[in-house]
């Protein structure tokens, strides 16, 4: 989502309702693989697998399924090799929406998330036509409690982040994608745990929805896309309207 509003919220208590549903152990499992394949099984000489291992481990997956999934990524289990592909598409206003997906199936995954879209409104779109309202950075989430906000922050622009946002829950680091290891690794040695790490997209413009049955409509796919088996991540440019927010939930 491109900000902290009370749909930020929704997604923090839908993301631990996934964790109880063995969704994000899935999407941790799918990262891992592909980490290992591109870069190698050793967490300490891969950075990728290190962060994905670590965001595997904030959401207690259990070690033999972080095992398993570092086999599956080296191919010592068979089987067709996952692949990692970048969809765009647009959902109804126009809302943009940038989703990364793992697969050993492409045809079957782009299939699919076409008639994701095409029955809730909105259409794929042609690589790039989306991807250029986004900029690209390094995020790193560390849960709030108990955590010196003034410390965390200097810590972190001595790491050489770009940016910090904090709210009740979490603080969240933004760097350059080339940076973000390296402030990862600077927070780390602070002493600060790291509850995830990864690449996103962030929109240039966010596009706020203030009608209540436009929003429900984009929230529904924004979830349908994000609870899609392959997805990884899903980016989005729309915010909802406090307002609508409270309609919506009256």
């Amino acid at each position: 989502m491109a900000g902290h509003n009370k749909w930020s919220k929704v997604k923090h208590i839908k993301a631990r309702v996934d964790v109880i549903r063995g969704r994000v152990f899935s999407k941790c499992a799918h990262e891992i693989a592909l980490a290992a394949r591109s870069g190698g099984g050793d967490v300490a000489m891969n950075h990728r697998l290190r962060a994905a291992v670590d965001n595997a481990k904030s959401v207690s997956m259990p070690k033999e399924n972080i095992d398993r999934a570092i086999k599956k990524g080296l191919g010592e289990l068979g089987g067709d090799a996952i692949q990692e592909v970048t969809y765009e598409g647009y959902g109804p206003a126009g809302i943009a929406f940038i989703i990364e997906a793992a697969t050993d199936n492409l045809n079957r995954t782009a299939a699919d998330l076409r008639t994701i879209f095409s029955r809730n409104g909105g259409s794929v779109a042609t690589p790039g036509s989306v991807a250029y309202q986004f900029d690209r950075k390094g995020e790193i989430r560390i849960a709030a409690e108990g955590i010196d906000e003034d410390r965390m922050m200097e810590a972190a622009i001595l790491a050489g982040a770009d940016d910090v946002h904090s709210d009740e829950a979490e603080h969240m680091v933004l760097t350059s994608p080339t940076e973000l290891a390296a402030v990862a690794a600077g927070l780390r040695d602070a002493g600060f745990a790291i509850a995830s790490e990864k690449l996103v997209s962030v929109p240039q413009n966010p596009s706020v929805v203030a009608d209540p049955e436009i929003a429900r409509q984009v929230m529904k796919l924004y979830d349908l896309l994000d609870g899609y088996d392959d997805t990884l991540n899903v980016f989005t440019n729309f915010e909802v309207a406090d307002e609508v927010l409270v309609a919506l939930e009256a």
